[in-house]
C-alpha cells in the first residue's frame, strides 16, 4: 500500500450541503433559514451567554463583596527577611525595602512578626502586627507608622 492509496473508510464523508441552489435543490429559496426574523439575516450571531430567553445565569447568581476602584496591593514583610538584609541602626522604610529587593511597589507596606530580630534598627511602615511591633521594642528600635494611605 502506498500513500497515494490511502482512503478514509466509507461512510466517514459527507458532501456538504450546498445551499441557495435553487428550487428543485431542496436548499433554495430560504436556504434552510425559514422566513424572516434575526437568524434569518447575514451575520447573526448569538451572545456566547444566552440562555434562549432564560434568565442568564450570571444576572440569577447573587452579587457579593466589593471591588475598590483604586486597589492597591499590600506588601508583606517578616522580621526574618529584614534582619538578613539591614545592618545595625539602618532605617527601615518602604523605599529601601524596595532597593534591597524586599518588596516591588511599597504602596502599603505591613511588617509581621515571624522570624527573630537582634539588631536596632528604626521601622517606618504602613502597619505593624503586635508581634512585630513588641520584638523591635524588645531590640530598642523604633516602629513609626506611616499614615499617608
Amino acid at each position: 500500500m502506498k500513500l497515494h492509496q490511502l482512503k478514509p473508510p466509507k461512510g466517514a464523508k459527507h458532501k456538504k450541503k450546498r445551499l441557495g441552489r435553487g428550487d428543485s435543490s431542496g436548499h433554495g429559496g430560504t436556504s434552510t433559514r425559514g422566513h424572516k426574523g434575526h437568524k434569518a439575516r447575514s451575520g447573526y450571531r448569538l451572545p456566547f451567554n444566552f440562555e434562549g430567553g432564560q434568565m442568564p445565569l450570571v444576572r440569577r447568581l447573587p452579587k457579593r463583596g466589593f471591588t475598590h476602584l483604586k486597589p492597591y496591593k499590600i506588601e508583606i514583610v517578616n522580621l526574618g527577611q529584614i534582619e538578613k538584609k539591614f545592618n545595625e541602626g539602618e532605617e527601615v522604610n518602604p523605599e529601601t525595602l524596595k532597593n534591597k529587593g524586599l518588596i516591588k511597589k511599597g504602596e502599603f507596606v505591613r511588617i509581621l512578626g515571624e522570624g527573630t530580630l537582634t539588631k536596632k534598627l528604626i521601622f517606618f511602615a504602613h502597619h505593624f502586627s503586635k508581634k512585630a511591633k513588641e520584638k523591635i521594642e524588645k531590640v530598642g528600635g523604633v516602629a513609626n507608622l506611616i499614615k499617608d494611605k
